[in-house]
Order: C-alpha cells, then structure tokens, then sequence
C-alpha cells in the first residue's frame, strides 16, 4: 500500500474487492511519492486487445477516498460515463469515505463528491469536479455473452490503469453471502484489491460490469472475479443518474459467524449490538463477555424474519434485505431457552456509525 498526495494532504488508499475490504491507517510523514503515470502497454496483450486496452484508458481513474475522522484510507477504480464528469464506481470504495478525488491518466487530480449510489447493487456515481469535456467509456448495449474475452482496468499491486484479461464465465452467478450483490458477471479476469470499481469492457469496448469483489483460495489467488452487470438504460444506471441514494436496511447488529448455525435451534447467533440502533433500542442483546475477555455467553438467536425460517447468519442478512429502509419487521429470537419476538423498523446503514466502525 502506497501513499498518495491528497489535495493539501498526503492520502493512501487501498480499497480493494469487496472481499477484501482491508483500511490501514499510515501516518502523513516519510511517505513516498506517488507511482508514476506510466504509458507503457504490456507486450503479453494480444494486438486487438492492446488496441482496446489504448482506447478505454484514458476513460478510467484511480478513485481516493479518505476518512479523516476514522483515519482510513482507500484506493479503487472508477470510468467516466458522462463527458461532464460522471464517475461509476463499487460502493464499497466510497460507502465509507467523507472525501474524494479521482487522478486520471493524464495525471490530472480532481475532487469528487458521491452524487448517486445503490449498496446493495455496490455500485455508486461520483461527480467530478473540474473542467470537461471527459473521455467516456459507453455502456453496453447489449447482453454479456458466456465465454467472451473480457478486460478489465486497474489500480491493483501497485499498478496505474493497468489490463487484466480473462473470459466471462457466468450470467446471474449468487454471491453465497447475502452482504454481497446478487446476480453477477463471472470472469477469469486475475483482479485484486485496488481494482474494485473499474469496468469490465467486452470486445467492443463498452462497459458491461463494474468491479464488485473477488473469491480467493487458501494461498490467497484469485480463483475468480465478479462484477456487476450494467446496461444503458437500465433500472439501476436510470436510478443513478438520477441522484437516487439507496442505503441498506439494517437494524443495527453484528452476528457471529463462529457460532451461525451452530445452536439449538439453529439461527444466526448476534455478537453486538450498534450503538443507537433500532436494535438496542428493541432490547436486543449480543454476547456477553468475562473480565478477561473470554465469551461467557452467546448473544440473543435470531431464527425468523417475518415468519421466515432463519437457520444462519447468511439467511437472516437474506430476509432483512427482502425489506426496505423505513419497513418494520418483526424478529423471532430466542434467549436462554426462552422464544420472544421484537418489531423493529429498519434504517439505513449510513445512519449507523457503530455499524461502520
């Protein structure tokens, strides 16, 4: 992770795939310079893909984002969609930030602000600031297609607007985690923390995913990407630039993942409770600890949303999330043996900062 000069500032970013959402704080003095713009091609890209790869380039920024109150510090990718200085990136690499800005491939530094967003898709729109008109990358007009070459752009290892090759190889691929987007584009494309957020372009150089997350084996190699399909047009790109600011629902607790599924009835197990949260409020109640910090007792078992079965963790985020912010929802949970229930409204996530901290 490398540090970067942040308007009056010096900002480091490494924001990743949303697998691997890793913030470390690094203190303003004795950091390196910036890495250079450099406008070298790889050599190993086959020629068409080279042609494509100098086309889209200079559409695409690296995407800083700071937290000064937390002391966070991220990097992700982004691609202009408007001549005027619209950005698209993951809402991971932003959900959490209070500042911005984008460099492009000419090295130009600009700030931004989060003008649209949808995290349960983790896809958001930045506004830049500064003066047009911008290259543009087009949205696909057409559907991904299994097996196609894709490309993506971006910021990972280190690199500067560099290409990663690979194939599609799923439509509407689930995530297997409810906390992460549904109903995305499988590729073989070899991605990495610092490339979340950027496009995955098809033969014809239109954009027809955004970055979302990665799935890593033991050695911790990327087995495989995924990437949120996008259209022109379509419901979530109209919504965007629309200015629509979708949050998720929650109702302000952390489960347990050690123990999900693992009690009698099984459920998902809660660990703490956020602060202020509609949850403490409800009385909902996490785990307990002793005076060494040894876990003394489980937290309440959540084992149904509205009446539907919650066996883990997973299903429980699930049937949260089949809500919207402002429904109330009632809760099913059993503490000491005993089966209560509590109604709870959801809120959205941004209005928790326990939840965020």
């Amino acid at each position: 992770m490398r540090p970067l000069p942040w308007l009056p500032v010096l900002l480091l970013l490494a924001l990743a795939a949303y697998l691997l959402p890793e913030w470390r704080p690094a203190p303003a003095a004795d950091r390196p310079p910036p890495p250079p713009v450099t406008q070298t091609l790889p050599n190993r890209l086959p020629e068409n893909t080279r042609e494509l790869f100098t086309r889209a380039r200079p559409a695409v920024v690296r995407v800083e984002s700071l937290n000064p109150g937390r002391g966070e510090e991220g990097i992700g990718t982004g691609f202009f969609i408007s001549a005027t200085g619209q950005v698209l990136t993951a809402y991971h690499v932003v959900g959490s930030g209070k500042l911005f800005q984008v460099q492009t491939l000419s090295g130009r530094r600009l700030p931004a602000r989060v003008a649209a967003y949808d995290a349960q898709a983790d896809v958001a729109l930045l506004e830049v600031e500064g003066r047009g008109p911008f290259p543009v990358l087009n949205l696909a007009t057409r559907p991904p297609r299994v097996g196609e070459t894709v490309l993506a752009i971006g910021n990972s290892g280190g690199d500067f607007l560099q290409p990663r090759r690979g194939q599609l190889l799923r439509l509407g691929a689930e995530a297997g985690r409810a906390d992460f987007p549904q109903g995305t584009l499988e590729m073989s494309a070899p991605l990495a923390p610092g490339d979340s957020g950027g496009p995955i372009l098809d033969g014809n150089g239109q954009a027809i995913g955004v970055v979302s997350y990665i799935r890593v084996d033991d050695s911790g190699q990327t087995r495989a990407s995924y990437a949120v399909p996008v259209t022109e047009g379509n419901d979530l790109i109209t919504a965007l630039r629309a200015g629509r600011q979708r949050d998720v629902p929650v109702v302000g607790l952390v489960l347990d993942v050690n123990h999900s599924g693992l009690t009698d009835p099984p459920g998902g197990v809660i660990s703490r409770i956020a602060r202020g949260s509609p949850a403490a409020h409800a009385g909902l109640r996490g785990a307990a600890f002793d005076a060494n910090g040894n876990l003394s007792a489980l937290g309440d078992v959540i084992t149904s949303v509205n009446g539907q079965r919650t066996r883990d963790a997973n299903e429980v985020i699930s049937a949260i999330r089949q809500a919207g912010v402002g429904d109330t929802v009632t809760l099913g949970y059993v503490r000491s043996g005993e089966a209560r229930q509590a109604r709870i409204t959801l809120v959205g996530q941004r209005t928790v900062p326990d939840l965020n901290e």
